[in-house]
């Protein structure tokens, strides 16, 4: 049989045909015997991708804007993708391998990052060293420390940049991949989801419309550049040059999106900020629990109140319920500190601390805390006893916090006794002793303190002379009409957090909720020298319109609090009598009586979550009767969909294990579709038909071999019996494959066409018997390769046996032999590498040790 060259499979001759990838002992598609194939031009691809998925990423970047403090952070950000997204275009400008692009931008990456992070500790400026390595572990905790701490949104300290742009630098590099080696555009934008996720979760106005529309624009920069410049007639995907490509887009566009903005009405979450203010999803249940000062903010923007905790009180007025102290202060954030060193075990005795300069009055709560969970116990001022936890607890004699050692709030009921100390303003003026016996921690101010915040404690407390003046001074100016409490005014400004600078920004704007004000007045009483903390817990509740009857207590009223009740206070210490809170929020909580001024006007709410939150001062009417129980009323029933939540996670997760071990099966699936389905050119047709009937083969126990021809290997299917006997009911699929073979071969290997049919007459004409076979043996004009192939598929199952069957459905060997490809495609190419490597070494030493006898041989002529 007479060989002709063969022609390439696709438009896109950069890529393998079916039959290369199946393992076909065939030269490459387009070769000649004898010479290699000239390479094809890369043309402006690469650099329109690379400007494509930096335009993704760096669009997607704009919505971490309230997730980070200002735009400083965006200029080293941008540097970097740009970086690493146009390095990867220029190596696949000089046709480098895949594996070294990606090699190539990690590098890239690197550089640019101890170029940008790391000048004076690099050698060149640019080239890491051991001093970079040092540095970068000194950004790395200074990160952590700001995730953990801090609020959004963060201030660009150094380490929380860093981490984003290396962040960023990496998924530009898994985009670029998916869209250009792997061709799977529409997959990018799983990278780019990525991005948007985290602002998602964090910013209250979620992405943002800016974000949101940059980053669409580059993923469909991205789709719009592989379909231009890559279209592929072995699939049945439009591409960009297909007539009605245009009208379809936006069709299928108007569709997705119409049914985005209805899915909104239905999901819970997406009415302020898509994940943190209404669902919270959580896989591992409802985690309601109060984190202090970070996510106080979002607690307090819930538009439902999460986290519901009723308590009965003999109190003569409804307490705080108050769960840690943050008393560290280092001028970027406010922290507790746990103290375990000095933590005591058990509650059922404790040191109040409380000194005897006041009257004291002991009041019974008891507190039922249903779905709040946190480690720390949500209890009344002072506490001197709780009693009826299950787990261990300790607590903090500094602060009086309790903690769970083995144990957190979910599902506790218990009973607290603690002390009122009554207070009066009077006793308040005359604490004007030294402090003592107070810990430097509570009374040194940050350095670094902005001057307005010095500047502003100084004008405020001009002509007070007594620390409780000083505190009634700045308690008195926080809660003036100039104030307005604001949950959106800080996320919108920017300085949503509790740092120096984001204090400076709200005396500034002179607007934002309990975290300015409480961070406030105990930054500015420390500068008078007034040792200060801040309390975070629940303002006082709401009556419930129940009673709770408690042994020789009798009836008490019952109040809840929730998610929306969340509030920080500061509570400033007074020589003789103790730590005193004191309420500067304006609209929130209760003055104290020994806070309060008469006809002191206060700042204006514009929260609007939180209506009716703040408790009357007048009568409430009678009570209904109490029903004797030990603890507070059960926890309120959850609703529907608390109660389905489980079983929809539990579902989800079933849906996602059920969608991996389908992966084999569905990925066959597509492949198998795309092959025989959709319009493509007569050749590139029969090309995909071969390529599916090698599959098929492998799939139920016949691979082919690689030193096999096709007429080889189509002979020892047909006689291996998994098709059946050549007779009978299994002749069609004898057939098919005989078909196939031919076609197969026609295409191959005979002469190339004079027409753009690929069915001119020079190929009707090739003289060769085993075209004459070939155009013996082809199917009619009425069947297709996709009949064919169903033939011969119907004939492998029916004779094959049901484990057969099930592994060629489920877990198809040519699937599973093309992912293990996949796998260690970068090992193979390493080695390559190598040994490449280690020729061209042994080469240029072969030639050096040649060099040098030539002219040892040139300089001492041997003697006659």
């Amino acid at each position: 049989m007479t060989l002709t060259p063969q022609r390439g499979s696709g438009v896109h001759s950069g890529r393998p045909g079916p039959e290369a990838r199946a393992g076909s002992a065939v030269p490459a598609p387009g070769s000649v015997p004898g010479r290699q194939k000239a390479p094809a031009k890369v043309g402006g691809q690469p650099w329109l991708m690379a400007l494509a998925v930096a335009v993704a990423v760096a669009g997607a970047a704009l919505s971490l804007n309230g997730v980070l403090r200002g735009w400083a952070w965006y200029s080293p950000v941008l540097s970097t993708v740009l970086t690493v997204a146009f390095t990867m275009a220029g190596l696949r400008a000089l046709r480098w391998r895949s594996i070294f692009v990606t090699a190539g931008a990690l590098a890239a990456l690197v550089l640019i990052l101890t170029f940008t992070f790391f000048r004076p500790h690099s050698l060149l400026g640019f080239i890491p060293s051991g001093s970079t390595m040092t540095q970068l572990g000194r950004y790395l905790r200074r990160a952590s420390e700001t995730v953990l701490a801090e609020s959004a949104p963060v201030a660009p300290n150094a380490g929380i940049v860093l981490l984003v742009c290396a962040a960023l630098g990496l998924l530009v590099i898994l985009v670029d991949a998916l869209a250009y080696p792997l061709a799977l555009p529409a997959t990018s934008g799983l990278g780019i989801l990525a991005i948007l996720i985290v602002p998602a979760m964090i910013k209250p106005q979620s992405v943002g419309a800016l974000g949101f529309a940059a980053a669409a624009a580059g993923y469909l920069l991205i789709l719009g550049c592989s379909h231009w410049f890559a279209p592929d007639s072995r699939t049945g995907a439009d591409t960009a040059r297909n007539p009605g490509q245009f009208r379809r887009g936006a069709l299928t566009g108007a569709v997705a999106l119409i049914l985005t903005l209805l899915l909104q009405l239905v999901i819970p979450g997406f009415d302020q900020g898509t994940f943190p203010q209404g669902s919270r999803l959580n896989p591992f249940g409802s985690a309601t629990g109060l984190n202090p000062m970070i996510s106080l903010g979002n607690n307090l923007r819930s538009p439902t109140g999460d986290g519901r905790i009723t308590f009965a009180t003999n109190a003569a007025s409804t307490p705080y319920l108050r769960s840690v102290t943050v008393d560290s202060f280092n001028g970027d954030t406010w922290a507790p500190d746990d103290r375990d060193d000095t933590r005591r075990l058990g509650t059922g005795r404790m040191d109040s601390g409380f000194e005897s300069a006041a009257t004291e009055v002991r009041v019974v709560t008891a507190v039922n805390t249903g779905r709040f969970t946190s480690p720390y116990l949500p209890v009344p001022f002072a506490p001197e006893a709780v009693n009826g936890l299950t787990g261990r607890w300790s607590w903090d004699p500094a602060t009086l916090s309790i903690k769970g050692v083995d144990a957190n709030s979910r599902d506790q009921q218990y009973v607290v006794l603690s002390v009122a100390p009554q207070l009066t303003p009077d006793l308040l003026a005359q604490a004007t002793g030294p402090v003592q016996g107070v810990p430097d921690q509570f009374v040194r101010p940050p350095d670094n303190v902005p001057e307005i915040v010095r500047n502003t404690a100084e004008a405020v407390t001009a002509g007070s002379n007594t620390p409780y003046a000083r505190a009634m001074a700045i308690q008195r100016y926080l809660r003036s009409v100039d104030f307005s409490y604001s949950l959106q005014s800080p996320v919108q400004g920017g300085y949503d957090g509790n740092g120096l600078s984001v204090l400076a920004d709200f005396l500034t704007q002179k607007s934002g909720y309990c975290i300015h004000f409480a961070s406030a007045m105990a930054v500015m009483a420390r500068l008078e020298g007034i040792p200060s903390r801040i309390a975070v817990g629940y303002a006082p509740g709401r009556p419930t319109g129940a009673t709770v009857s408690i042994g020789g207590q009798g009836a008490l009223p019952e109040y809840e609090v929730d998610a929306r009740d969340a509030h920080a206070w500061p509570e400033l210490y007074f020589q003789g009598l103790g730590w005193i809170p004191f309420e500067p929020t304006p609209s929130r909580g209760v003055v104290p009586s020994y806070a309060t001024e008469a006809a002191a006007p206060s700042g204006a709410s514009t929260n609007e979550n939180n209506d009716g939150l703040i408790p009357s001062n007048s009568a409430t009417g009678p009570l209904p009767g109490g029903t004797p129980l030990p603890l507070p009323g059960a926890a309120a029933p959850a609703d529907a969909v608390a109660r389905l939540l489980p079983a929809l996670y539990s579902a989800g997760v079933l849906l996602l294990l059920g969608l991996l071990l389908a992966s084999p099966h569905l990925a066959r699936t597509a492949l198998r579709r795309r092959r025989l389905n959709g319009p493509r050119a007569d050749r590139a047709a029969g090309l995909q038909a071969w390529a599916e009937l090698r599959d098929l083969a492998t799939d139920f126990g016949v691979p082919p071999q690689s030193s096999e021809t096709p007429r080889h290997f189509s002979d020892r299917l047909r006689l291996s019996r998994v098709l059946g006997e050549p007779e009978g009911t299994d002749a069609d699929a004898h057939g098919a494959v005989r078909s196939l073979t031919a076609e197969f071969e026609r295409r191959q290997y005979g002469r190339p066409p004079s027409g753009p049919d690929g069915d001119g007459t020079a190929d009707r004409a090739a003289g060769s018997s085993a075209v004459a076979v070939a155009a013996a043996v082809s199917a009619g004009p009425g069947e297709s390769a996709a009949d064919r192939i169903a033939a011969v598929r119907a004939s492998l199952r029916a004779h094959a046996g049901p484990l057969r069957r099930f592994r060629a459905a489920w877990l198809p060997a040519s699937t599973l032999a093309g992912w293990r490809r996949g796998a260690t495609a970068p090992f193979r190419a390493a080695r390559r590498a190598a040994r490449r490597t280690r020729r061209g070494l042994a080469g240029v030493w072969s030639r050096t040790r040649s060099g040098l006898h030539r002219l040892r041989r040139s300089h001492w002529p041997r003697r006659s």
